[in-house]
């Protein structure tokens, strides 16, 4: 199997009461793995592509991935990568605003730390049914961005890079915010892992 489920790397309690141990157990254990093992099942007709990387793949899916697994190998790559990428920029103690080459950047993108995050919100509770809202690094322009995605799309796929990203998939979010996306998305910062968002600016900026 080319691909395997990453372990969380914190307690799955480890990020109440903002998000939920039960939460981040079904999270991580059902849906993450189920990503994890269609993609496999998936790339068994794609031989080819099967010993890329993950970001390899994402970033030459469209170009190269069989007609008849294309659909699949989008789905479920981009749901290994995205969620593998959303247990890295949280943990436990995280939240407050980001400092160094971070918050230079946000500056440079959207002028403060705030607008970045309504941005991110209004990205968030903007995006019809399932997806991601994200921050990346367009590599063309040299400098950050917030964008949207539906269902597990990733912005490899465009060429940029993601840095930061919150799942707004209801199944993020749902035992305990029920329908309130937008009180989830105030929350998410206070999980945010600013250390793991500033290694990822860094190998984006690198070229990594």
């Amino acid at each position: 199997m080319p691909h395997t489920l990453p372990p969380l790397p914190y307690p799955t309690n480890a990020l109440e009461p903002h998000i939920d141990a039960k939460t981040m157990e079904i999270h991580h254990g059902k849906h993450h793995k189920a990503y994890v093992d269609n993609l496999n099942k998936a790339l068994e007709s794609a031989p080819d592509l099967a010993n890329l990387s993950i970001e390899e793949l994402l970033r030459q899916v469209k170009a190269k991935a069989p007609d008849a697994v294309k659909q699949a190998i989008i789905n479920n790559g981009g749901g290994h990568h995205n969620h593998a990428l959303f247990w890295e920029v949280m943990g436990p103690g995280g939240g407050g605003e980001p400092t160094g080459a971070v918050a230079d950047a946000v500056k440079a993108a959207f002028g403060d730390f705030a607008a970045m995050k309504a941005k991110v919100k209004e990205n968030g509770t903007g995006q019809f049914g399932s997806g991601w809202t994200w921050i990346v690094w367009n590599p063309t322009a040299g400098k950050l961005e917030a964008v949207k995605r539906p269902n597990q799309d990733s912005p490899l796929m465009d060429g940029l890079v993601p840095v930061l990203g919150i799942d707004v998939w209801e199944h993020a979010y749902y035992l305990n915010y029920q329908n309130r996306r937008p009180d989830y998305l105030d929350a998410w910062w206070n999980t945010v892992n600013w250390k793991a968002v500033e290694q990822k600016l860094a190998a984006a900026r690198a070229g990594k």
